[in-house]
């Protein structure tokens, strides 16, 4: 992962102070969060402070860092079962997920085969299991109609992709 990651400004000749924090420390951070879904101020003390770590978490997100990281994982998997680097076949499924109070109107919905209020996850995945694609819609959201902007995403991003299963939805 080490290349992946981003050259510091001060490694880089572009000035400002050192870093506090190595990031590997910064790495087990936010995978302990992700991995214990607790809250960025819940962050315990063995780690550095939450606001340290979801600065370099943000800047990681929006350089696209974490996508790239993902997707090494991903590749990696693949190949060490003896796979291509690229899925050519997946599987798409949905979720209905109850949405809190504090959750917008315009996000969530209805879905009324599993009387759940609240939003709905499309995911897609290959054949492993392995996540490829994902879009949260409110649960009203039907499966055909959240597969037209899914499907053709995914296609973009992964040119073999030749099949897809689904459910009856």
């Amino acid at each position: 992962m080490r290349d992946v990651l981003p050259v510091p400004g001060w490694l880089s000749g572009r000035g400002g102070r050192p870093e506090g924090y190595c990031h590997r420390q910064m790495i087990d951070a936010v995978r302990y969060l992700v991995d214990n879904g607790i809250k960025w101020r819940a962050m315990p003390v063995d780690f550095p402070p939450w606001p340290r770590v979801y600065a370099f978490f943000a800047r990681w997100r929006d350089t696209g860092l974490v996508t790239e990281l993902h997707e090494r994982l991903r590749e990696a998997v693949r190949t060490g079962e003896g796979r291509g680097i690229e899925p050519s076949a997946g599987v798409v499924d949905s979720q209905s997920v109850k949405a809190d109070a504090t959750v917008a109107h315009g996000s969530r919905g209805f879905d009324a085969g599993k009387k759940i209020n609240g939003r709905k996850r499309h995911l897609l995945t290959d054949t492993l299991g392995l996540l490829l694609d994902v879009q949260v819609t409110p649960a009203s959201t039907t499966d055909r109609d959240a597969a037209r902007t899914l499907l053709p995403a995914a296609k973009r991003d992964f040119r073999h992709l030749a099949r897809v299963w689904a459910d009856g939805g």
